[in-house]
């Protein structure tokens, strides 16, 4: 289900002290998801790598920090963020593809792991920061992923990885150059809530890892299951189990590897550590009705980009009235000058007046961070709920002078 944690009390008060609309993050949720991951995978050494595309904002990356999590950067900027905050070497996992090679560099100069995302890479890593002596390479299978009968991805269509055959070239290739022990990453279905999609995945991985050290003589060091797993946007939707996930990955990771084979576990989530404890807090301003009934809100897709995008799902309610019927039919939309900038599609709603505040659920990632500036709409603040019930403002809203200072 929607993550309904909070209480309309505490949106209501957030939007007493801050203007609408704005994100509200709550810092014990995501803090409490930290947690969990880390005790369901604590059965080999593990690492989460919070995947900063998510939601890229220091407060929020701090967070992590604090909880002992590290950083999956895939830009300078984002490298440049992580720098600031104090992350380095080890903590951070570089993951990027078709970048500009000085980024190598950067990441190379903050001693991040690599992950190369195409044969090519190597040579392109030689040049800018020099071969390490643990990479990780990106593994693409190809054709179709199933799981369960159902196709869950086409990694044949994927611009991401490296075929198997030049998974072995590759690695040969970094062997003479230096490299001696080496991890896989592998991203094969994204916002799946099928428990099965990360142990069958690891099993890929760990299988692949062991014949690939058979054939290099290279240490197999870590296999990283990178994100995917997801988050239940739909009401009726089961959320994903953590530790039922992570205790079939064991059962996969004993069975293939051993339990005290050492073989680290990696992964790159955003979606699943932040996006349900984020809501886009904004006012009906305006109600229209025409051929179909309309509700216009003081957000719009500058501040929420994905139900525009592809029509992607967010559950909506209206302040003060869960338990109301939702007895009206309405398109929730934005101010944009594009017919697509709709929260929501044919809605059955409570009933709105004008100066209600609703609320748009799990924006906790993929939200602002896809935020754009058609038509001059400046994106919009993030607020942290904080753990000892205060707010605190962890971006402002964008002003006309922003818009504008880039101009020459």
């Amino acid at each position: 289900m929607p993550n309904f944690s909070l209480s309309d009390d505490i949106f209501a008060a957030a939007a007493q002290q801050f203007p609408t609309p704005f994100h509200l993050y709550d810092e014990k949720g995501i803090r409490q998801r930290i947690r969990d991951m880390k005790e369901a995978f604590s059965f080999a050494p593990f690492k989460e790598y919070f995947a900063v595309k998510a939601l890229p904002n220091p407060r929020i990356l701090e967070i992590f920090q604090q909880e002992g999590c590290g950083l999956d950067c895939s830009s300078e900027v984002e490298l440049i963020m992580a720098e600031k905050m104090g992350f380095a070497g080890e903590d951070i996992m570089f993951s990027a593809n078709a970048m500009p090679p000085e980024e190598f560099l950067h990441a190379r100069k903050l001693g991040a792991y690599i992950n190369l995302d195409d044969i090519s890479d190597i040579d392109t890593l030689r040049d800018f920061g020099g071969i390490p002596e643990e990479v990780c390479l990106r593994y693409n299978p190809g054709g179709e992923f199933n799981l369960g009968g159902a196709i869950m991805g086409q990694p044949g269509d994927s611009k991401y990885g490296i075929t198997r055959a030049q998974m072995t070239q590759a690695l040969l290739r970094l062997k003479e150059m230096g490299v001696k022990k080496f991890g896989i990453h592998s991203f094969l279905a994204s916002n799946t809530t099928e428990e099965s999609y990360y142990p069958t995945l690891a099993k890929i991985v760990f299988e692949l890892g062991k014949e690939l050290e058979q054939e290099t003589d290279l240490a197999f060091s870590f296999a990283n299951l990178s994100g995917g797993v997801g988050i239940p946007y739909y009401p009726g939707q089961e959320d994903s189990n953590i530790f039922r996930i992570g205790e079939n990955v064991r059962k996969c990771y004993e069975e293939v590897l051993g339990k005290d084979s050492g073989v680290a576990i990696k992964t790159e989530l955003g979606r699943f550590m932040t996006g349900p404890f984020g809501w886009l807090v904004t006012r009906v301003m305006h109600e229209k009705d025409i051929h179909k009934r309309y509700l216009g809100v003081d957000a719009c897709a500058s501040c929420l980009m994905r139900p525009a995008m592809y029509g992607a799902y967010h559950h909506i309610h209206l302040c003060g009235k869960r338990n109301d019927a939702c007895d009206t039919l309405y398109d929730v939309t934005g101010a944009l000058c594009e017919n697509n900038d709709k929260f929501a599609v044919d809605r059955m709603l409570p009933k709105a007046n004008m100066g209600d505040l609703m609320v748009i659920h799990d924006t906790g990632a993929h939200g602002l961070a896809m935020g754009y500036q058609y038509n001059g709409r400046l994106r919009c603040a993030e607020i942290l709920y904080r753990e000892d019930g205060t707010f605190r403002m962890i971006r402002r809203a964008e002003t006309p002078e922003d818009y504008f200072a880039t101009l020459l």
